[in-house]
């Protein structure tokens, strides 16, 4: 399959870039590397550098070879940031993916996976979350989302896309072989964080708000394995069907707090890993963990980094041997 990716250098469509070549496709990465990096992507793929807003070296892109599928990751994805710049968020996240839909019915091509989130649902009634649960989200991020994910819906009815949404939770790890991983500038995951501190790049590690109602008052999390993603993706975009859009959680169904992030990269590192407490931050629900039954009924997906403390070696691997994260600054 011939597929276009868009956002292919940044930390999870970079790993889906990686899974795809490896699994015999042919891949095209769309990627203006204001967050992702060059030497993230897959050396089996073709790295043409461009903007999603910049609609006409978009469609010279989608239409210099015939694709099969495209599989959609350029967005800004900071909940902060987008409570401080929401119309960024709209017109990078949103407006952006109007241009590539546009475009793709255009020339023709009506197959998609689209990084979607579990930040669409915003503070649910009912943890584990299924996917019919009210997507009423809390942050201009997850507002730019869902609101790609009614535009899917729209143009299934009316041009025939075939689409995906996946709802991924927290997105964690790195590339088991060691060759990719995570680099953000700045850095806002727990994991990397923590892992930082442990290398003795920060002083600590800030745990933000310790009064929500949860066990130890840290928010919990689902941490799903960017190699875990990566292969979702695939199933997804091997069994789209044109005119139908759905919609899947990826999550291991499991939560962990801040605090047990923080306890867990201890053991793995052997590091002493100072921790602050903060205020809370605007636009962060207590608790996400994914209900993952569909997506495991029906693509046949099931999480097989189940285990934090192997999930944070596989990252604490990437960071010992990138301290500096990827040397294409």
């Amino acid at each position: 399959m011939r597929v276009f990716v868009s956002g292919g250098a940044g930390y999870v469509g970079s790993h889906c870039v990686k899974d795809l070549c490896e699994h015999g496709h042919d891949v095209v990465v769309y990627d203006d590397l204001s967050r992702g990096h060059r030497g993230a992507v897959h050396p089996k793929a073709r790295l043409i550098t461009g903007n999603l807003g910049d609609a006409a070296t978009l469609e010279s892109a989608l239409s210099s070879q015939t694709f099969d599928a495209v599989m959609h990751f350029a967005a800004f994805a900071l909940v902060g940031e987008s409570v401080d710049q929401p119309l960024m968020y709209y017109r990078n996240n949103t407006i952006n993916t109007l241009i590539l839909l546009e475009l793709m019915a255009r020339t023709g091509i009506r197959r998609l996976v689209f990084s979607s989130t579990c930040a669409s649902y915003g503070t649910p009634r009912q943890v584990p979350i299924p996917e019919n649960t009210e997507q009423s989200p809390i942050n201009p991020y997850g507002r730019s989302k869902l609101a790609v994910e009614w535009m899917l819906a729209d143009s299934a009815a009316a041009w025939g896309l075939g689409s995906c949404a996946l709802r991924y939770f927290n997105a964690c790890g790195a590339a088991e072989d060691g060759s990719i991983g995570e680099d953000h500038q700045p850095e806002t995951h727990l994991i990397p964080i923590v892992l930082q501190a442990a290398l003795g790049q920060r002083p600590h590690v800030s745990v933000f708000g310790t009064d929500y109602p949860t066990a130890d008052g840290t928010c919990i999390r689902d941490y799903i394995h960017v190699e875990d993603l990566a292969e979702a993706h695939r199933l997804a975009i091997e069994t789209i069907r044109p005119g139908e859009a759905t919609a899947h959680n990826v999550g291991t169904g499991q939560g962990h707090s801040v605090r047990e992030i923080v306890e867990a990269a201890r053991r793995v590192t052997g590091q002493t890993i100072r921790v602050k407490e903060a205020p809370r931050r605007p636009g962060d629900p207590p608790s996400l963990i994914a209900d993952a039954t569909q997506i495991q009924t029906r693509l046949g997906w099931r999480a097989r980094w189940t285990n934090i403390e192997k999930v944070i070696a596989s990252a604490w691997k990437w960071h010992r041997s990138h301290p500096a994260g990827f040397d294409d600054r």
